[in-house]
């Protein structure tokens, strides 16, 4: 028997959304951390439409949007020249949130941590995992209190949210493989005068790039600028104000943006690696502690949350008893993928952003400038843009828990595809799609006219595990008639979809797939 269900170390975004996750579904869980306290400095900057759409079953979304930026457009400067560039107009529609959320990782962590003291959940600061071993039914623990005293604790399984350097990952003997880039980089949160507010900048020379965000606070900017490649400071040496000027003068021309107020400067260095595994037996790896890369496209606290959504849901499930272990070997094949996808697109891009050579030097600041916005002049390659950086993108098809039966319908969103938004009415009252699948557990969709009541379709113990939703333009709870268009039913077509915790399609058939339903449902619910 285990002292506690999930043991997860770190409590940065990921562990705490892994644990907002599992407080959800009444999980017997502990998460920890050896700092004293969250970082006070931003860090990630930009949440994405996909995380605020899975962080929206916790309640926190709104207070994210609240205080986040989602207005930002982009400025591009290459010598004098600067062009606009408008990439958050797209019109998407089936998403509550068709824009990048600029807010500071700071205030990401402090609104998931008081939502998990509402849910009375502690996160245990100033404790440390020195030392865990696995056994057939267990981890042995061993944790370190800031007063030294030690802890152990059994527990059924251990999530490693704890950075770059896992403790975790080393114990569990996972290699981490990549390396590290050789440039070093400055990172200052300040102000910054000669810039226009509310857009993020870039300035293009053939050095490379120096950027600027709207960060809002502690500072109104974020900037991250690379040191020149013969530039040997020491990452650990302190930065001055009178370097960061330098370097922005040497991308922006001397006097262009000056620097004052600096609430926070550091040196860093970036890497590409990723674990060659994310489980080893029970135990568990998630966000940095598997994948780092370049800030490319803000996908990296997003990609460490979305683990930890894909994570929590099965963990919870197994360890309620409500699902066979097998669903927690659906974890490493549907998110290592993503986690290389990540790790190549971010490198391609850092290379464009940062190569000397000459060719790629004149097409960041003398092509990029007049083709990028003919580009996103189409809104079709916009489109298409926002929907792979926005992670709405994402799909699990070749996972074993995706599966299309062949009446399904041919148009809209296969097995293992997000499930879209659209406006639908329930009980009288308009509401969305995704506000009914909001609810901890699985969804079944009933598409058309025609179907059973739900206690001739379902019977213990799924009837419990299964919320059943009706959608028909007959029925008037889609009576503009978009969800079902969404979803590739036509106005007199029926079928039914099975929709995963994490908003994920499972199952997808047609009016005769009533046998496959119940024969998905045994494979994955009933242990």
């Amino acid at each position: 028997m285990s002292d506690v269900d999930v043991l997860v170390v770190g409590a940065g975004p990921t562990g705490l959304s892994l644990a907002a996750q599992l407080a959800a579904y009444g999980t017997n869980m502990r998460i920890v951390d050896r700092n004293l306290d969250r970082a006070s400095e931003s860090r990630a900057l930009a949440i994405q439409p996909r995380t605020l759409e899975v962080l929206a079953g916790l309640g926190v979304t709104e207070e994210l949007v609240a205080l986040g930026n989602r207005a930002v457009q982009l400025r591009m400067h290459a010598g004098r020249r600067v062009v606009p560039v408008e990439l958050f107009d797209i019109g998407v529609e089936d998403t509550a949130y068709p824009f990048l959320l600029f807010l500071s990782q700071a205030e990401t962590e402090r609104i998931l941590g008081e939502h998990l003291a509402s849910r009375d959940v502690v996160v245990e600061r100033g404790t440390q995992l020195v030392h865990m071993r696995q056994t057939a039914d267990a981890v042995k623990c061993v944790l370190r209190h800031g007063d030294g005293r030690q802890e152990q604790v059994d527990v059924g399984y251990v999530v490693g949210c704890d950075g770059a350097h896992s403790t975790v990952r080393q114990q569990a003997g996972i290699a981490f493989e990549g390396a590290a880039y050789p440039q070093t980089f400055v990172l200052a949160d300040l102000e910054a005068d000669g810039i226009e507010t509310g857009a993020a900048h870039v300035f293009l020379s053939r050095h490379g790039m120096l950027f600027f965000f709207p960060l809002g606070k502690p500072a109104t900017w974020r900037m991250l600028a690379m040191r020149p490649r013969s530039d040997d400071t020491p990452v650990a040496q302190p930065v001055f104000l009178a370097e960061v000027q330098a370097l922005a003068d040497a991308y922006t021309g001397e006097g262009g943006v000056r620097l004052r107020d600096p609430v926070w400067m550091t040196n860093f260095r970036l890497h590409n690696r990723g674990a060659v595994q994310y489980r080893a037996g029970r135990v568990f790896l998630a966000g940095d502690a598997a994948h780092i890369h370049s800030p490319a496209g803000a996908q990296g606290m997003n990609t460490g949350i979305q683990d930890a959504v894909n994570l929590g849901w099965k963990l919870a499930q197994v360890t309620a008893g409500l699902a066979p272990l097998r669903l927690l070997d659906t974890y490493q094949p549907e998110r290592v993928p993503i986690g290389a996808e990540v790790l190549r697109f971010t490198d391609r891009a850092f290379t464009i952003a940062t190569s000397t050579n000459p060719l790629v030097s004149f097409a960041r600041t003398q092509v990029a400038p007049r083709l990028i916005p003919l580009v996103v002049c189409s809104k079709l390659s916009r489109r298409y843009g926002f929907r792979t950086i926005s992670q709405l993108a994402i799909s699990y098809r070749r996972s074993p828990l995706s599966i299309d039966e062949p009446h399904a319908p041919r148009r809209g969103p296969k097995a293992g595809d997000r499930m879209p938004d659209a406006p639908v009415i329930h009980e009288g009252l308009p509401t969305t799609l995704h506000t009914l699948l909001r609810q901890p557990g699985w969804h079944l969709m009933l598409c058309g006219p025609g179907w059973p009541a739900a206690g001739e379709l379902l019977h213990p113990p799924h009837s419990r595990s299964v919320a059943v939703h009706r959608l028909s333009a007959t029925g008037r709870t889609d009576a503009t008639g978009k969800a079902l268009q969404r979803l590739g039913f036509g106005p007199s077509d029926a079928g039914l979809i099975l929709v995963r915790p994490d908003g994920y399609i499972g199952l997808r058939a047609g009016v005769t797939g009533l046998p496959r339903l119940h024969g998905y449902l045994n494979r994955w619910l009933q242990p």
